[in-house]
């Protein structure tokens, strides 16, 4: 019965056994050789971030958030009248990329609406749809104007 209380048991701890080592997460190339000199056991992961680049400006990620903590209604983001302006000038042009709104409607595989709304700078940013008019019009996905007029 005395050998009960001279023995420790711990419920719960981060460590079993008190021998292991925990695991540490090691940030930097520097910290990650001196990791393999010492001969420690290391696994690799890699993390790939799509919520917030933080290399882009003005992203997705962070208007949502923005939204998410917001008590009021925030208006989605448009499609800048400028670029629907841009489209429509090179659409209506004479020359190759002459074509009306449902020609160009049928080639990026939309419903015309999309491209009317496009046009008058009332559609919620769709950056699949702006790509897909920007390839078959030859212009600028992010300013609407051409790349083969210099």
């Amino acid at each position: 019965m005395s050998d009960d209380w001279d023995t420790v048991t711990k419920i719960g701890s981060k460590t079993s056994g008190g021998s292991s080592q925990r695991e540490t997460v090691v940030r930097g190339k520097g910290a990650l050789n001196q990791a393999q000199r010492s001969g420690a056991i290391i696994g690799t992961e890699k993390k790939f971030a799509t919520g917030n680049p933080a290399n882009k400006s003005g992203s997705e990620g962070q208007r949502l958030t923005k939204v998410d903590r917001a008590d009021d209604i925030i208006a989605p983001n448009k499609v800048p009248a400028e670029i629907g302006q841009n489209i429509r000038n090179r659409r209506s042009k004479e020359g190759p990329y002459k074509m009306t709104q449902a020609q160009l409607a049928q080639k990026v595989n939309a419903p015309a609406k999309d491209i009317q709304t496009l046009e008058s700078g009332d559609a919620i940013k769709n950056q699949a749809l702006l790509n897909k008019v920007a390839r078959v019009l030859k212009i600028s996905p992010k300013t609407g104007l051409p790349l083969d007029e210099k």
